[in-house]
């Protein structure tokens, strides 16, 4: 569990900081990440640049914002949350009446006592968020409205940390950084990520290349996708992988499946999934909503579930003030983190076996069956016999997993038990 609790506290460090799909509050949190894996390189790329059919946009800097009465007291201020800000708002400092500035808030109606979070990147705008209990409540008066920003020439910033294995054959992780203080839908991702590279440095021995993206959501990874013949590589090499999005609260476990839902993410997410949490929630890929939808655009067709707990649209805390260190916990963390190092370890060990002999083997000489029989002793054997009965071959270890309802690492050792002998290859 400390491993959920370390999270918990990268979580906590980034919260505060003011991120958007650019700008330093990006920068900060990349640092913080590298507190962590200080291996992650981080790349800067210019505003204008191509990225297929989308431009970097202008960064975003935020210094102050907040609206005042007339007596001079701030009724929203930026300082105390970075919600109450709409993303990307370009400068204002005008006084207005009440019904001017109604114009400029934006409220969550159904939820009268959370701030939405509200962005407009590709539209110049202004704009304030509060909670519609407070709008309801404000009197007529003169409101002076302020906002210190500015969008300049500057750059898109991202991660990247690849970690080499026996072979060029990849495994995908990309996670997100543009949104202000959310919790799951923002920090968890994040400090997932980090965690799972360093259990994959820590491993003795790696099958695979893995390769880690902390990227601004769509536009971030289009921008990588498109720069330095990423894409090209990716198509060549990556196998699997998985987006990583809401991933702290401890409600459930949710998986957006690829676009045709037959791949071998598609296959160990399930089985890794049904083992761990039967209950979990598979959305289709008409439910996509996060970087997925780029990894599997049609002509880019990586192998790229989403996974999650809650998934993103589907808690009432998504995208509101709701969204905080409270809705998320260790043990929420430290769950997904689990998952996730099984599917890495399920990866790992998908071999094909195929038995070497004609009809059963026998065990006995090899010292794999019991002197002694008796009723209910045999539940190992009959593990191994089972194991061998569909070693023909044609199935790899999880879908002889998934025939014989055993978790994989389970049959890993019955496996390596069998090859040790000289029973299967």
């Amino acid at each position: 569990m400390s491993v959920g609790q370390d999270m918990y506290k990268l979580c906590e460090k980034m919260f505060p900081y003011c991120r958007s799909i650019t700008g330093d509050g990006v920068r900060q949190t990349v640092e913080a990440l590298k507190e962590v894996q200080p291996k992650i390189k981080v790349y800067e790329v210019p505003s204008g640049e191509k990225s297929f059919d989308w431009t970097v946009p202008k960064e975003w800097r935020i210094r102050d914002a907040w609206i005042k009465n007339s007596k001079g007291e701030k009724i929203v201020d930026f300082k105390k949350t970075n919600l109450h800000v709409v993303g990307y708002s370009i400068p204002v400092d005008k006084k207005v009446s009440l019904a001017e500035l109604k114009q400029y808030l934006y409220t969550e109606p159904n939820q009268p006592d959370v701030i939405p979070y509200v962005t407009s990147y590709y539209k110049e705008r202004f704009g304030f968020c509060m909670t519609q209990n407070q709008y309801d409540n404000l009197p007529e008066d003169t409101y002076h409205i302020y906002i210190d920003s500015e969008l300049f020439d500057g750059s898109l910033t991202y991660g990247e940390l690849v970690i080499p294995g026996e072979t060029e054959e990849e495994i995908f992780f990309s996670t997100y950084f543009c949104h202000p203080s959310m919790a799951n839908d923002q920090l968890s991702g994040l400090a997932l990520s980090a965690y799972l590279s360093k259990y994959v440095e820590s491993k003795d021995k790696r099958r695979y290349t893995y390769r880690f993206i902390y990227v601004p959501e769509t536009i971030g990874s289009l921008t990588y996708l498109s720069r330095e013949n990423h894409l090209e590589h990716m198509k060549k090499n990556v196998i699997a992988g998985w987006n990583l999005s809401c991933v702290g609260d401890d409600r459930t476990y949710s998986m957006v499946s690829t676009r045709y839902g037959n791949t071998l993410t598609d296959k160990v997410t399930k089985n890794v999934l049904s083992f761990i949490y039967p209950e979990y929630k598979c959305y289709s890929f008409l439910k996509r909503g996060s970087d997925e939808r780029q990894y599997n655009a049609p002509g880019v067709d990586l192998p790229i579930c989403g996974f999650s707990r809650s998934k993103y649209g589907e808690f009432p805390e998504y995208h509101t003030s709701k969204d905080n260190l409270d809705f998320i916990s260790s043990a929420g963390l430290f769950g997904a983190y689990n998952v996730m190092v099984e599917c890495i370890e399920a990866m790992e060990h998908n071999h094909r076996y195929k038995i070497k002999c004609y009809g059963e083997p026998q065990l006995g000489k090899r010292g794999l069956y019991p002197t002694i029989s008796h009723k209910g002793g045999y539940d190992e054997v009959t593990a191994m016999m089972n194991f061998i009965t569909y070693a023909d071959g044609t199935n790899d270890i999880v879908d002889i997993s998934d025939i014989m309802g055993v978790p994989v690492r389970d049959l890993v050792k019955v496996a390596e038990k069998l090859r040790e002998n000289g029973l299967v290859e």
